[in-house]
């Protein structure tokens, strides 16, 4: 590793057995700007349902998603393979901060005039940042040479069809959509299928942990909007200030689920790696859609979601019950026993329910407290090996 001197290091492989890896300042630093735009995509999603617009918000709100989400993953599963932490390094991750940056100011644009200039522009821009790193990382040669040089040739490419997109409009330009973003999911496939990129499972399921925070943050701003709401809304008072505990214990259950399991375990072959990443678009997304739950759940309060009740509350039950889901598929169910992979997604079914009774939100938050009663009961099954050859369990619910 380098300091922030003038000097140019050579970008080779970095050691995926590496002790100690953590996240760098580098790396925390730029996820900051991801906190701008999460933070500005789940407004505008509550500012679409708040208004009617349930099928065109959500819809806006999956493909502003994936663009902030396969942006930092990118940057996230390069950086575990490659960070150099010299000065051309750090320039370009900033030039990609600034990409989020305009990507974030996008986004109310997209949703209010459905208008993706601004927001594919950021986009272009983190990853032609991506490209720069990419042909750097091919320059050191080696067994990685063929598979950096695909990630280049494919970025480009792809950003190229991207600006040509936006001269699309109507039936062509939705298709043509989801072409573009299928393309930029097969880049990593047959990139990879060239040669490996070494990752460090410790250190990319850390990254991981770390955007959880981040959207599981969402839900912790509604919960203090709750109470916020409440010193205005003197006859909604006690609703509010109750609505603003369950949102704190429903996070916390969600925190506490999140990381239940070992993450790193989940990292192996290249099915197994480009599961739990590409399987994290739908945790990531759902996380910071309880937010927006939790607010449409404010509004009804306040007298202002035109949703109706039951709407209200498959506003919070459906995003919980998809972080559940997809969170037991890639890493619960592996490291659970036959109680846990059953209670998990019960759990979700449940919940699921709990917006056809009287009290949904307090359903949700015992749900998910029972379900945490019985991770700490018992505990995920790692992959150490006890005296005769069996999986012991780990003490210790997160």
């Amino acid at each position: 590793m380098s300091d922030s001197s003038t000097r140019l290091v050579r970008m080779t492989p970095r050691d995926p057995h590496e002790p100690g890896r953590t996240a760098s300042t580098l790396e925390l630093f730029f996820d900051l700007v991801f906190v701008v735009a999460v933070s500005t995509a789940s407004a505008e999603l509550h500012h679409a349902l708040a208004e009617g617009h349930v099928r065109d918000g959500l819809i806006r709100y999956a493909v502003v998603f994936f663009g902030i989400w396969w942006a930092w993953m990118n940057f996230t599963w390069f950086a575990t393979s490659f960070d150099a932490d010299d000065w051309l390094y750090r320039v370009l991750t900033v030039v990609q901060m600034g990409g989020v940056l305009t990507l974030a100011a996008g986004i109310e644009p997209t949703f209010q005039q459905n208008d993706y200039r601004i927001l594919v522009f950021g986009y272009v821009i983190m990853r032609l940042a991506m490209v720069a790193q990419w042909l750097r990382a091919s320059l050191a040669g080696g067994h990685t040479r063929r598979t950096t040089l695909t990630y280049a040739a494919g970025i480009a490419l792809v950003q190229c069809l991207w600006l040509a997109w936006l001269l699309l409009s109507g039936t062509p330009a939705q298709v043509c959509l989801g072409v573009l973003i299928a393309a930029e999911l097969a880049i990593p496939v047959i990139a990879e299928a060239r040669g490996r990129t070494p990752s460090h499972p410790h250190h990319i399921t850390e990254r991981y942990g770390l955007f959880t925070l981040i959207v599981l943050g969402e839900s912790l701003l509604a919960s203090a909007n709750a109470i916020f709401a409440a010193r205005s809304e003197q006859q909604a008072y006690g609703p509010l200030i109750s609505l603003a505990a369950l949102v704190l214990t429903i996070t916390a259950t969600l925190w506490w689920i999140y990381f239940w399991p070992e993450h790193h375990h989940c990292i192996g072959g290249m099915r197994r790696s480009l599961r739990y990443g590409y399987v994290h678009y739908i945790v990531f997304a759902s996380a910071a859609a309880v937010s927006v739950g939790i607010e449409i759940q404010i509004d009804a309060l306040t007298g202002h979601s035109p949703l109706g009740t039951v709407g209200d509350g498959y506003a919070v039950a459906i995003p919980v019950a998809v972080f559940l889901l997809s969170l037991w598929w890639i890493a619960i169910r592996e490291q659970a026993d036959r109680m846990v992979r059953v209670v998990v997604p019960l759990a979700a079914a449940l919940i699921l329910v709990d917006p056809l009774l009287s009290t949904p939100i307090l359903s949700t938050a015992v749900v998910l407290v029972l379900v945490v009663v019985a991770l700490v009961w018992r505990p995920p099954v790692t992959a150490s090996t006890a005296p005769g050859g069996h999986a012991s369990p780990r003490r210790g619910g997160g």
